[in-house]
């Protein structure tokens, strides 16, 4: 036997005291909010232009060439017409149930009451014609540019998905259903996370995508054995224990980007590319960078190499006692790798035996999808934030990769944390994800200037360290793997860039997946694919077409790559030596979060 305290939706206690909660939450909401300073208009969206553009095209298309846009109204509202019809039919039937539904699948309406509820079915429909209606007319516009044409593309889609029903709690029957099977009390935990997320992030909204509390670095996440033997005030040179008897005479040294933690490569031992690469006989050496604040608002690309790659491998070379090592760069750190290589050759230092490039774009001509946030509007704003800051907040950088999948990294999580009152999932990439770092004020312009917007290195003419490194300086031999879904790197423009280096020995690799999980593959996941071909890298399309499709990851392969250039065995290198104690267990201080740090 039940009582009237026991029916979800009748504990009038239990509803008033989540009332009461969310008036006191509210205040605490205003409070965060009221800190909220004032951001730089071309750092929140595209400059008034591209939609003046986009406006002024559409009217002249109009006015030329008026039965398109009959068409596509006509069509529109046939449809949305023809839908309301059938919804009225089935009402009138007496019967509570949605029309025909022929709508194709999407993950944001998996609830079954968006396919049998009349009302969430019917607003369900319409959302998507109209949003089919919208991509439409946008993507038919004549008379723009085509860099002009993607970025009105991209940011009609960022405001269809925006206006998705699911993102707004009336409309939404999983959040509704929550709300009144718990009394609300869903409500007053969703409204809990946001007050949460507004007030870590000073009046700012940036949805938690993981459980902080979950992991702590070095403890449960970035735990292999290892030692921090050398600092200076750009990075803590990491050496990791051996795993085997013998190692490889030449060494190896891993930088990482330092946009995001070198962590992504050690989040857990079975995931970890760090541990593997120990326990294939490799004497490992990565580079984890410090989080710069305004103090190093005068560091370059320059100090990067210089203090970063150029000391990081003369320490290396006098800690093992080799002449020559191995290198790797991922992302913006293979960018900037390239340079140095280049920097080196033209110096006539030869103490890289061999390179490898993770997703990197070196030749940017064609910039890929990340291409609609390096216009004018947005790098105008950008510079003058770090003219008054002397670094770009990571918040800003965080945001901007997670509007590149914004219904994975945006609203999905937004919707559970702030609708259904849910805790943040314990997820260690996640974790990592929201773990980014700051970019200091001089290098975070000359690369976005120099390198992304000039495309200056891949056409010769990027003055660095008093000199121009060139893509054709790069002789030695090289391995490249890029990601077939990389919406930050784009792999035809990363082979554009390796095809252009002056190596005669190169290896390009295209593995299956995204920017991190195409990278972090370990073999015994038997997950994602990768292609290879030996034939010449002269134009992607035709490379990929007859390249040999690969089952699992490209990690085994690399890694007979790399052994065949690391020279013969010897003892086991422990880390340090006399003249390099050890400062600090792995993964170091300069990697922790500001909370253990």
């Amino acid at each position: 036997m039940t009582t009237e305290e026991d029916v979800p939706g009748t504990n009038l206690e239990r509803l008033n005291e989540n009332l009461s909660k969310i008036e006191e939450l509210s205040e605490r909401l205003v409070n965060a909010l009221s800190k909220k300073r004032q951001i730089d208009p071309n750092l929140q969206g595209p400059g008034q232009d591209l939609f003046m553009k986009a406006a002024a095209a559409y009217v002249a298309e109009m006015m030329q060439n008026p039965s398109k846009l009959i068409e596509h109204q006509v069509s529109y509202w046939g449809k949305a017409l023809k839908h309301y019809v059938e919804a009225q039919q089935a009402l009138a039937s007496g019967k509570l149930q949605a029309p025909p539904d022929n709508t194709p699948s999407d993950r944001r309406f998996s609830s079954p009451l968006w396919q049998t509820h009349p009302y969430f079915n019917y607003i369900k429909q319409q959302y998507i014609m109209s949003a089919e209606a919208v991509t439409k007319a946008a993507a038919e516009i004549e008379g723009l540019e085509p860099a002009e044409r993607r970025r009105v593309e991209y940011f009609t889609r960022q405001i269809v998905d925006m206006f998705s029903p699911t993102n707004f709690l009336g409309t939404n029957p999983e959040a509704l259903s929550r709300a009144v099977e718990t009394d609300g009390q869903s409500l007053v935990r969703g409204l809990e996370n946001l007050v949460r997320d507004i007030e870590a992030n000073e009046g700012e909204i940036l949805v938690s995508l993981a459980d902080k509390k979950a992991f702590r670095v070095g403890e449960n996440l970035a735990t292999s054995e290892g030692a921090v033997i050398y600092r200076n005030r750009m990075f803590e040179l990491i050496q990791y224990a051996p795993t085997t008897e013998t190692v490889h005479a030449q060494p190896l040294i891993i930088f990482p980007p330092w946009i995001n933690k070198f962590y992504i490569l050690d989040l857990k031992e079975k995931n970890s590319l760090i541990k593997w690469i120990v326990d294939q006989g490799f004497t490992l050496f990565v580079v984890s960078w410090v989080n710069p604040g305004p103090d190093y608002a005068d560091v370059g690309m320059d100090t990067y190499i210089e203090e970063g790659y150029f000391e990081a491998i003369r320490e290396v070379k006098a800690i093992t006692g080799q002449d020559k090592v191995n290198v790797v760069g991922y992302c913006i750190a293979g960018t900037t790798l390239a340079l140095a290589l280049g920097l080196m050759a033209k110096r006539g230092d030869s103490s890289v035996r061999s390179a490898t490039f993770f997703t990197t774009l070196t030749d940017f001509s064609d910039q890929g999808e990340v291409g609609v946030f390096l216009n004018d509007d947005f790098i105008d704003g950008i510079e003058r934030e770090v003219k008054q800051e002397g670094y770009l907040s990571s918040f800003f950088m965080s945001r901007t990769f997670s509007f590149l999948r914004s219904n994975d990294l945006i609203y999905g999580p937004a919707i559970r944390s702030y609708m259904m009152g849910e805790s943040p999932p314990a997820f260690d990439l996640l974790f990592w994800n929201g773990d980014s770092t700051n970019l200091p004020a001089r290098m975070v312009v000359e690369y976005l200037r120099g390198l992304c917007q000039e495309d200056r290195l891949a056409r010769g003419c990027f003055e660095i360290c008093g000199d121009t490194p060139t893509l054709k300086d790069i002789k030695i031999p090289l391995c490249a793997v890029a990601c077939e879904s990389d919406h930050i790197a784009a792999w035809r423009s990363s082979f554009n860039g390796i095809k252009q280096m002056g190596s005669r020995d190169k290896t390009f690799i295209l593995s299956e997946s995204g920017h991190i999980a195409g990278i972090v593959n370990p073999p015994w996941k038997k997950k994602y694919g990768h292609y290879t071909s030996d034939g010449p890298l002269d134009e992607p399309g035709a490379w990929k077409e007859g390249a040999t499709y690969n089952e699992g990851s490209w990690w085994p392969r690399w890694g007979a790559w790399l052994k065949r250039r690391s020279g013969k065995q010897v003892p086991a290198r422990v880390p340090g030596d006399a003249g390099h104690r050890v400062l600090a267990p792995a993964p170091g201080t300069y990697v922790l979060p500001s909370d253990q740090s």
